[in-house]
């Protein structure tokens, strides 16, 4: 058994989610002339379970590419394959969550309501959507604005609700654009918490940021964009390592042992190149700690932090499989299949009382009628005044 188990979590681990093949995309203006070449003959593999990092300077084509991935741009040349399939496949974009770089979300519906109508889309029923609301409305620090409009966040809790939405169908796939844009660095680390956690459960997440420092934290490998052109891919171990130099890290020495570390490096190293000094942590992680320490005792207003990654998420929730079945089931209809009709229900008619209703004539009969209303006739009136005013002016000749 655990042979098997072993077997089926390496063949999931080399398992190609995306595959993308000399992939191009040119933009052309009106009359159909190339205008710019926003991806050029792009080569990658995304495997199952891998956080896959996409970076590049601004206009390097990374949004143009995780718009073919999704299947909102079409490629002028290239092969794309996600999950197998085209990436225009409905059952394949079921499985797809995606945060744009902006989020665009109905400004007149509360967090509550934004996460119960992206949960109707992927048809989880009631009991499904609102146990996964409350957990990620908890997991982005979102419980004290449930009731606030969407138009009414600032851009960091946009992106918050924004991330909520990409994940209420417990997606195999999560691409995310610029996710940590507007956050403070406790959201900044729960986002990356967040992704770290998905990819323990084989999730593919592809990040595409500028903050070179998050996607050091939870990448496993890079695709470096310039000019369209892939310019640098690999393993971060591969991409950062620094040959030519080696370093040790030990708990603090006496001042003797110390020197004569230093004393038999030396005999093969000039003193110039060899360097000493104290490990710091980054600021990052000293920020943390700080803001952890007053939690405990200072109360805030702001946006609260610090919550566990959605039970769904990690795996360990009773919740039902994915909805993905259901989901094509109800954005697809066959052309063979039988149309049910549709039934109108309307309210019960009442039993008509005859004895009542020729009641009713009767008094009808015997009511005397209204006389009708004499109405002047304006044209025998208009012809009077004529005549008066033509009189009048007569006598004045």
């Amino acid at each position: 058994m655990q042979m098997a188990a072993s077997i089926t979590n390496a063949a999931s681990a080399t398992e190609t989610v995306i595959a993308v093949r000399g992939l191009t995309k040119v933009f052309k203006d009106f009359w159909g002339r190339p205008k710019a070449r926003a991806v050029d003959n792009v080569d990658f593999e995304v495997r199952r379970g891998e956080v896959f990092g996409l970076l590049g300077p601004n206009g390097s084509g990374k949004s143009t590419t995780v718009k073919m991935l999704l299947g909102l741009l079409y490629p002028t040349k290239g092969h794309i394959e996600v999950f197998g399939h085209s990436p225009r496949h409905v059952q394949t974009k079921a499985r797809i969550g995606y945060l744009p770089e902006e989020s665009y979300l109905y400004r007149y519906l509360d967090s509550e309501e934004t996460l119960n109508f992206f949960g109707n889309l992927f048809t989880l029923d009631s009991k499904d959507r609102k146990q996964r609301s409350e957990q990620l409305l908890s997991m982005v620090g979102l419980d004290n604005a449930r009731r606030r409009l969407v138009g009414e966040f600032s851009k960091g809790m946009q992106r918050r609700i924004g991330l909520a939405q990409a994940l209420i169908n417990d997606p195999d796939l999560v691409i995310l654009d610029e996710p940590t844009a507007g956050l403070d660095p406790i959201g900044c680390r729960e986002v990356k918490d967040l992704i770290l956690a998905l990819a323990r459960r084989g999730k593919t997440v592809i990040l595409s940021s500028h903050l070179l420092s998050d996607v050091e934290d939870v990448c496993d490998r890079v695709v470096i964009y310039y000019g369209g052109k892939v310019q640098a891919m690999g393993t971060l171990e591969e991409l950062l390592a620094a040959p030519d130099a080696i370093q040790i890290t030990s708990p603090l020495l006496p001042r003797e042992t110390l020197d004569k570390v230093l004393e038999i490096i030396r005999k093969d190293v000039s003193s110039d190149k060899v360097r000493i000094d104290t490990p710091t942590q980054n600021l990052e992680s000293y920020f943390l700690g700080v803001v952890q320490r007053a939690r405990e005792s200072e109360q805030t207003s702001g946006a609260t932090s610090g919550n566990r990654v959605a039970a769904y998420l990690r795996g360990d929730a009773d919740l039902p499989a994915s909805q993905s079945d259901k989901v094509l089931e109800r954005l697809t209809l066959p052309t063979a299949a039988k149309v049910e009709p549709v039934v109108v229900k309307a309210a019960p008619i009442e039993t008509v009382n005859h004895g009542k209703l020729d009641q009713l004539s009767k008094q009808r009969e015997e009511t005397p009628a209204t006389p009708a209303v004499q109405v002047p006739d304006k044209k025998a009136e208009l012809e009077k005044a004529n005549e008066k005013l033509s009189s009048l002016l007569g006598g004045k000749k």
